[in-house]
């Protein structure tokens, strides 16, 4: 009996975008540029897989992070319990700050999309334990949100 390959799961455009803006973002954490828009026009002139139009999204949820940053930030300190915010891994902070963005900011995703989408994010690109501390926050946030968290809004 032959050994059957299992399909590739191609990665859709918002997926990698998704995972273009937590890559920035966690750039941005730890090298912050001097001009913002300099910073995000030089990294996603230089993503190898794709020209930078198809990041457009990743763009747009890039600058309403960090636009949105204090905000966001206080959504994560205030929903970890036993934690302190400093010592959150860099990279589970990217995540959580890209997904509460979208949660709180774009309501044009449902909401249960941005927290499966920041679980799988997550796996990626953390430690298995990240995927419990990341749902875990985004599970608590979900009772602030007050539309359906299945569809987007009108």
């Amino acid at each position: 009996m032959e050994d059957q390959e299992k399909p590739v799961r191609r990665s859709s455009q918002r997926r990698d975008n998704r995972m273009a803006a937590v890559q920035y973002l966690y750039q941005w954490e730890a090298n912050k540029p001097e001009q913002l828009n300099d910073g995000i026009c030089q990294f996603f002139e230089h993503q190898e897989d794709h020209p930078r139009e198809y990041y457009a999204f990743a763009e747009e949820l890039v600058h309403g992070a960090i636009e949105n940053l204090a905000e966001l930030d206080a959504e994560i300190d205030a929903h970890t319990e036993n934690w302190s915010f400093d010592r959150i891994a860099k990279v589970d902070l990217s995540v959580l700050r890209l997904a509460i963005y979208e949660l709180l900011h774009r309501t044009d995703i449902p909401p249960i999309v941005s927290i499966n989408e920041a679980i799988e994010l997550g796996k990626i690109y953390s430690t298995p334990d990240s995927k419990r501390f990341i749902n875990g926050i985004l599970d608590k946030m979900k009772s602030r949100i007050n539309r359906p968290l299945r569809q987007a809004a009108e």
